[in-house]
């Protein structure tokens, strides 16, 4: 199937694992790129968590690695070496997720790959960064979730909290997607390469950067709170009749509203609630008088008045709620796709940022393991017989 989009013709090769590299490399491919990914014969560690196909394919690995191409690859045999340097002299950029060593080892590094094509980007993802004293340390989102400081203030008093949702990978993806983008458009004006290099750590610190300021320069120790904000109330979860809600009220005119539509307008003038920080501090006479008023209404009207008065608030749903949930599919939010052994369709999340002229689309599910291998193969080179020679040396 051709690639189309804005960004078709640009190729990327993928060496990427786990979260933060394949999202990076979904991004670009969602948008065009010709996006291959390279994959272990036996098949990479990250296509097998949490399965759901009778070949054991996991549900995140089939979410983030849609639109690509698997290319099967033992980087341990000699013949590999030459397999990478012709992917390398037929891309535009090389994404990694690797330890420094290993990508040197497997002449992944930016000097071998310019050498044999000079405007090569290399984007490399790590934990923390390609230098200082943890260059060479490995990991994961809930590392630097706990060494960014949110794991600390996440949760109510107690055990330091993870957050569910990988935001540490993603938004390290993102932020490396956007650095891909800014070297594609310098290398368009200049001609010039370059390395992006993203790290899991530094979008931690990026993403703590209000509470890191607040901290050094007042002097402020928060401490967990569970759902409450630091910063105004109300601004929480609430428990209305059938289930919870979330409301959250930032602003004096909000707040205004707010204590009208809760039948506490004396909130109004008492100094006690006087600015957003104030009402944080007193938050618990705000929850009191928030949870009266639910008291007798369903999750349901609630939500209705609060919007009615124009104040944010929304159900806590599940995720069968989700699926279900009429905006969801008014959006078309979520896409079906059939996929081998998958005992039911397959929903993924569709493009997440809408381009009124150049949208990007899903055009192909996720690749089975080493689909496109022979494919690829040619295209970068090889002969029929060179392909069935590397493959009886279990190179591909």
């Amino acid at each position: 199937m051709p690639d189309k989009g804005p960004l078709s013709g640009i190729r990327v090769i993928d060496f990427g694992r786990y979260i933060a590299a394949p999202y990076c490399g979904m991004l670009l491919a969602d948008m065009g790129a010709d996006v291959i990914r390279v994959d272990r014969r036996e098949g990479s560690e990250d296509r097998y968590l949490a399965p759901i196909t009778e070949d054991g394919e996991g549900s995140g690995f089939l979410s983030l690695n849609r639109n690509k191409r698997s290319l099967t690859l033992d980087p341990a045999k000699r013949e590999s070496a030459e397999v990478i340097q012709r992917l390398g002299k037929r891309a535009d950029v090389v994404l990694a997720n690797l330890p420094i060593d290993v990508l040197r080892k497997m002449r992944l590094d930016y000097d071998s790959l310019r050498a044999v094509k000079p405007d090569i980007i290399l984007a490399r993802i790590s934990a923390f960064g390609p230098d200082g004293p943890y260059a060479n340390r490995v990991g994961f989102d809930m590392v630097a979730q706990a060494m960014s400081g949110a794991m600390a203030l996440t949760g109510f008093p107690g055990t330091p909290m993870r957050a569910l949702i990988p935001f540490e990978d993603y938004g390290t993806a993102l932020h490396t997607a956007f650095g891909v983008m800014v070297a594609l458009y310098h290398r368009q004006r200049t001609g010039e390469g370059q390395i992006v290099d993203g790290s899991l750590l530094a979008t931690g610190i990026t993403f703590a950067q209000g509470l890191l300021a607040e901290r050094a320069v007042i002097g402020v120790e928060r401490k967990q709170k569970g759902n409450a904000s630091f910063y105004a109330a109300p601004a929480d979860a609430y428990q209305a009749q059938d289930g919870w809600i979330v409301v959250s009220v930032v602003g004096e005119e909000m707040f205004a509203r707010w204590a009208r539509l809760v039948g506490r307008e004396d909130f109004i003038a008492d100094p006690r609630f006087a600015t957003d920080l104030l009402r944080a501090d007193h938050s618990d006479i705000i929850t009191a008088a928030m949870n009266a008023w639910l008291k007798i209404r369903t999750s349901t009207q609630a939500i209705a008045e609060l919007e009615t008065a124009r104040i944010p608030a929304g159900p806590v749903l599940n995720l069968d709620q989700v699926m279900a949930d009429p905006q969801v599919k008014a959006r078309k939010l979520l896409q079906s796709f059939e996929y081998p052994g998958a005992p039911s369709p397959v929903p993924l999340a569709t493009i997440p940022v809408q381009l009124s002229v150049t949208p990007g689309e899903i055009r192909r599910r996720a690749p089975t393991l080493g689909e496109h291998t022979d494919e690829i193969l040619k295209e970068i080179g090889y002969s029929e017989q060179e392909i069935t020679e590397l493959r009886k040396g279990e190179v591909v």
